[in-house]
């Protein structure tokens, strides 16, 4: 199978990547610096070309409102325009669980756009939401730090490591399109400010958690089922001890 992964030299497509050319397939890891841009419409056609799946896990280089729509809408349009033409069989796209509850975050507006646009498309697809990663709790700390504390919500969320997300895209993309979504987590689930606390005693960080029901999380106010996924998410196996023991710096871009 030939498969194109946008945002390939990333996170989770560099790791998705590995797994798939394992498992035998044809694997073109596109991105800006193999010369396949999604923005400006570059190398799109020849990638696509005699393609049968595009996996989309590009992020936005700025998640300031205006900047991030409109990454997300030109690269969804010109992306999904290219496999209509190309003729591809299966459009799958990773996305965040509860996007549709974080409509007040200007970044998970653009993310639902982006869903929006492949739903419209009539390419076959399936839209992959996963919980938060635990690569990404440090940014979550420095976005809620005030002085000494950090101010985060107690809603419960059920993070998973990128091992398992690109275990799981892996897998989708080796299934017939679902043409919904379907959801991926960790195996543990915890309060956001209790997650939090752990990872800065291992990280031997002295700042303190303030537990704020109305802290913000990325713009957007949480209730307590806001992060978490349904009963029928597919879940991984990593925990957050062993991913802490194992874990690695994380990337500039995802």
């Amino acid at each position: 199978m030939k498969i194109i992964i946008i945002g390939g030299s990333g996170l989770i497509g560099s790791k998705l990547a590995e797994k798939l050319r394992t498992l035998g397939h044809d694997v073109n890891a596109a991105s800006p610096a193999s010369g396949v841009n999604t923005i400006t419409g570059e190398g799109l056609a020849d990638a696509l070309r005699g393609a049968d799946v595009v996996v989309d896990v590009a992020n936005s280089p700025s998640f300031e409102d205006k900047a991030v729509m409109e990454f997300f809408e030109t690269s969804g349009r010109n992306l999904l325009a290219a496999e209509a033409a190309a003729g591809i069989k299966h459009h799958i796209a990773l996305s965040v669980v509860g996007t549709d509850r974080l409509q007040e975050s200007g970044y998970f507006r653009a993310k639902q756009a982006q869903e929006n646009l492949i739903k419209k498309s009539g390419i076959p697809y399936t839209i992959v939401h996963s919980t938060q990663f635990f690569e990404f709790l440090g940014s979550i700390v420095a976005s809620a730090a005030k002085d000494a504390e950090i101010h985060l919500s107690p809603a419960a969320i059920q993070p998973i490591s990128s091992d398992d997300v690109a275990t799981a895209m892996a897998q989708v993309t080796l299934e017939k399109p679902a043409n919904t979504t379907v959801e991926i987590a960790g195996p543990e689930s915890f309060s956001l400010a209790d997650l939090a606390s752990r990872y800065l005693k291992k990280t031997g960080d002295t700042r303190t958690i303030k537990v704020d029901a109305q802290a913000r999380y990325f713009g957007a106010t949480l209730q307590n089922n806001t992060l978490t996924p349904g009963y029928q998410a597919r879940l991984g196996n990593i925990t957050f001890e062993a991913w802490f023991a194992n874990r690695q710096p994380k990337p500039a871009t995802v």
